[in-house]
């Protein structure tokens, strides 16, 4: 197997090191944005016990059922499976976790109005709410076809940097928005604006040939950006389509160990697997310095909370203190949308204040995960046996222990089986974007969790997969893995049906 080497990467990175040998160790990406309890010795030793690979294939890991351990909930056989609480949530904190739901719900409206506390929306925006995009909680629609124009579907701009322009930690391998249209563009406008861009869809299908005479077919997505509504696109720009995720196991994913994380890591592939992990180290608007990355596609944000402040100042306009500018997402060359009403005009200070914030970031640190369906199902075991010898588990590692956490109990030392490590790993050609996101580049992607990827269709009404949903099925999201996972998925096209079958069946059970 054989993948890119990126030269930025080591050179930056090098630097980085240079100039900063603190920047080298796992300490210096801490988990800061915890409030963590150190782990003992017995308690490592537990952990690498308990998360160590199965041998025996016949029978469920234990405590495999429980997907987020104590915070896992019954499964639901309804559209609402992604929306309840943290099966460990204090009775206490059953309030906020509603209050919160109430802001990630709402509808936000235009300034000025007499509704105070929900008005400040864009002038520019891609949604009205949260769940407008989060549908369920679950992932959106892209848009189906070049007549669609799908609301939980956004499209990312930026321009990338040349190395030689980078002259600052803070900016390396990373991008500048459009000088124009900003870093996202925006398809909704409030009265009196008009939006940026209406986005079409057109997909051409290739036939891919499988073991057993059975065949697939993969669609290739081509965009078209109509209807630009402030002029030409800056032709050094590039665009990323994306789909809203999921959002349930949040705040467990959060509260992974960055040390677990970073351990897993192979940026050089020293260990020539083929398969070469590699963190995102981001700019954390909260904490003024360098973190670990660990959510959005590429793992460009630190935090639930800071992944939240960003959504609201891209996706719907909504200015915070971390993301202070009441127009959103609205560039210096769009003076009326600069100029226009803002909500930011009475005792909030911000559109969104911080304890309206907070209650939204609570609110996603505990969906709650549904239980793993028959664990035990002879289809299913084998095929997590298939799983786990086509080399999935490379970059989809299936269990962590979460921190110890003072304050978060829900999130506390919990067992978790989310089928991610939380890195970024090229995904090919096929896949590529050409986007960089700090450390992360045009073809690379992070590993996304698996856990509740079964209930899509359940919850979301559909089974379209990958960052764009390109992907019809689950089988067709395995095919399209290139780059790293090009071997896994080779693999999976040549071994027995029966063996692919099962495969897709362990998947459906996650």
């Amino acid at each position: 197997m054989t993948f890119r080497h990126n030269p930025w990467h080591l050179s930056c990175l090098s630097l980085v090191v240079a100039l900063f040998p603190a920047f080298a160790t796992a300490e210096s990406f801490d988990d800061r944005h915890l409030n963590v309890v150190p782990r003992t010795k017995a308690e490592s030793k537990r952990i690498k016990a308990v998360t160590q690979a199965p041998t025996d294939f016949t029978k469920p890991q234990k405590f495999e059922e429980n997907a987020a351990g104590a915070a896992s909930v019954r499964v639901r056989h309804s559209s609402d499976a992604f929306s309840s609480m943290s099966g460990n949530i204090s009775f206490e904190k059953e309030l906020d976790f509603n209050v919160g739901n109430g802001i990630f719900t709402k509808l936000w409206v235009s300034s000025p109005s007499s509704t105070l506390a929900s008005d400040g929306l864009g002038p520019l925006y891609n949604a009205r709410s949260c769940q407008r995009c989060h549908l369920k909680d679950g992932r959106g629609h892209p848009p189906v076809n070049d007549q669609d124009n799908a609301i939980s579907f956004l499209m990312r701009i930026s321009i990338p940097t040349p190395e030689r322009a980078r002259s600052d930690l803070e900016s390396y391998l990373s991008s500048i928005p459009d000088p124009v249209y900003g870093g996202q563009l925006q398809d909704e406008g409030v009265a009196g604006h008009q939006a940026e861009v209406k986005i079409k869809v057109a997909y051409s299908e290739t036939e891919i040939p499988l073991s057993g005479g059975e065949t697939a077919s993969l669609r290739m997505p081509t965009y078209k950006l109509e209807d630009l509504g402030y002029g030409p696109i800056d032709p050094r720009a590039v665009t990323s389509p994306r789909v809203a995720p999921q959002m349930i196991g949040l705040g467990l994913l959060e509260a992974i160990p960055a040390q677990d994380i970073l351990a897993k890591a192979d940026p050089e592939d020293a260990d020539g697997d083929g398969i070469s992990g590699r963190p995102n180290i981001v700019w954390s608007a909260q904490y003024n310095r360098r973190m670990l990355g660990r959510f959005g596609l590429k793992a460009g944000k630190v935090s639930v909370h800071e992944q939240a402040a960003a959504a609201f100042l891209g996706d719907i306009g909504i200015s915070s203190s971390l993301h202070p500018a009441p127009f959103g997402d609205c560039t210096d060359a769009q003076a009326a949308c600069r100029t226009a009403p803002h909500g930011d005009k009475d005792e909030r200070v911000f559109e969104i204040d911080d304890e309206a914030l907070d209650l939204v970031t609570f609110y996603s640190r505990n969906l709650g995960v549904p239980k793993r369906r028959d664990v035990g199902d002879p289809t299913v075991l084998r095929g997590k046996q298939v799983f786990y010898e086509s080399g999935c588990t490379a970059c989809h590692t299936p269990s962590f222990v979460t921190n110890r956490l003072v304050d978060q109990p829900e999130q506390s030392f919990q067992l978790i089986w989310p089928y991610t490590d939380m890195l970024l790993h090229d995904m090919g050609e096929g896949l590529a974007d050409y986007a960089p996101e700090y450390s992360a580049d045009g073809y690379e992607w992070r590993t996304p969790p698996l856990w509740g990827i079964g209930m899509t269709e359940q919850v979301s009404g559909h089974t379209l997969f990958l960052h764009d949903g390109r992907a019809r099925s689950l089988l067709e999201a395995v095919l399209w893995h290139g780059g790293e996972a090009a071997a896994a998925k080779t693999k999976v096209v040549t071994m027995p049906p029966a063996d692919r079958a099962a495969l897709i069946r362990f998947l459906e059970s996650l």
